[in-house]
């Protein structure tokens, strides 16, 4: 049995029981802080360096945390053997001992599932599943029981006495833990069903989040805008809310055009056979011109003598061969996908003017890339416009006014 030096191994007799008691208390002292020096300086340190990975996660906290034990332990069972102190102090000093080692151990297992998650992080498919929930979920069980069994351990009562009086507490703790609960589940949720990746661009216009995903916890994803502002939304409001990930788009390797140009339609009409010879100039739309030609002259030949009136016979108009002129550009543009939806539609006409609706992908996801070719597509749309006779929709500006009254 462990046994401490007595005053008279080092020749002091006749000292007062009060002195006895220091002296013991401060060799007691130095085997606590010469067992941690060891530990730690030695034993910890040639550890690390022998065994241990040098780069990348390592469970050096881990060991950190379990060699205060050591010290814990001698003051403990140490404090038990100093003379002249009361029961009550070294049962006092005992039992902090014991719920200190506890504690350690709690840390130590928190240090070990932080490590866990490190090297799970290394997975390349680390980012598709996210495990950061479950081990903060983990580490407030840990620190939960190790909170039970300190308590237990100063008051010397049995763990499961405290557990006994939970249920009546568990309202209670229902009521605190309301927020951990619902992150819980929505955390869950989000993994098993995929809908949520580090990573991600979302967008949720209610809690002005539009960005990527930096991080996934239990209670809070952290999104980091596009101004580089960052915001904070409460995991289980991405269960009860509605968000926009844009993950599909990204995998998919296209993003989506769909802008209108509004046409002015007072410049809307047939074309003449004079600007359609003129149109054949273009490469683009020979074709179609062509064929045109052939189906509307096959349709007013059935009309026979009706088809002499211009109202009765079809014509080609400038919006339509526009229109065309719109598809074929689409279809032989090198940065627009020919493998998804490529549309050119009229959209209802308004006071604004008609619509005509640009609906077609990208061969990137690349903001940059992206607002590049779009951009380029339409200058070269509204630069062609008045070959085809056609006029952009503009709101009357202060120069037209100038214009129309000094005329």
């Amino acid at each position: 049995m462990m046994s401490l030096p007595t005053y008279e191994d080092f020749g002091l007799t006749g000292l007062a029981p009060a002195a006895e008691a220091l002296i013991g208390l401060g060799v007691l002292v130095a085997f606590a802080w010469l067992a941690n020096f060891v530990a730690k300086q030695i034993i910890l340190r040639l550890l690390m360096a022998k065994l241990l990975p040098k780069d990348g996660p390592n469970p050096g906290k881990v060991v950190a945390y379990l060699a205060n034990i050591v010290p814990a332990l001698i003051v403990s069972y140490g404090i038990r053997l100093v003379p002249h102190l009361p029961y009550a102090v070294k049962e006092v000093v005992s039992n902090v001992a014991a719920a200190l080692i506890i504690l350690i151990i709690a840390m130590a297992i928190s240090a070990g599932l932080s490590f866990v998650k490190d090297l799970y992080d290394r997975r390349p498919d680390s980012a598709n599943r996210p495990i950061k929930g479950y081990i903060q979920v983990l580490k407030i069980v840990v620190y939960a029981a190790a909170a039970i069994l300190m308590v237990a351990a100063l008051i010397e009562q049995s763990p499961l006495l405290l557990l006994s009086g939970l249920g009546a507490m568990a309202a209670v703790l229902l009521l605190v833990f309301k927020d951990t609960i619902l992150s819980l589940v929505a955390s869950v949720q989000l993994t098993s069903n995929d809908m949520l990746r580090v990573g991600d661009w979302i967008e949720m216009p209610e809690l002005n989040a539009d960005g990527d995903v930096i991080d996934i916890a239990l209670h809070t994803v952290k999104v980091q805008n596009f101004d580089k502002t960052i915001t904070t939304i409460p995991t289980h409001r991405l269960i009860s809310d509605s968000f926009k990930n844009w993950r599909g788009m990204s995998e998919s390797g296209g993003r989506r055009i769909k802008r209108a140009i509004n046409i002015d339609q007072n410049s809307i009409r047939f074309l003449s056979d004079e600007e359609k010879a003129g149109l054949r100039r273009f490469k683009l739309i020979e074709d179609y011109l062509a064929d045109k030609e052939r189906e509307i002259g096959e349709w007013n030949a059935g009309l026979g003598e009706a088809a002499r009136e211009p109202v009765n016979a079809r014509r080609v108009t400038n919006v339509g061969t526009f229109r065309a002129y719109v598809v074929a550009y689409l279809r032989s543009h090198a940065r627009i996908t020919p493998a998804m939806t490529l549309l050119v539609r009229q959209l209802e006409p308004t006071a604004q003017g008609l619509p005509l609706e640009v609906y077609c992908f990208t061969d990137t996801t690349a903001w940059g890339e992206y607002e590049t070719i779009q951009a380029d597509i339409f200058d070269h749309l509204l630069a062609i416009m008045p070959e085809f006779g056609l006029r952009i929709f503009q709101e009357p500006s202060g120069l037209d006014f100038q214009g129309a009254f000094s005329e």
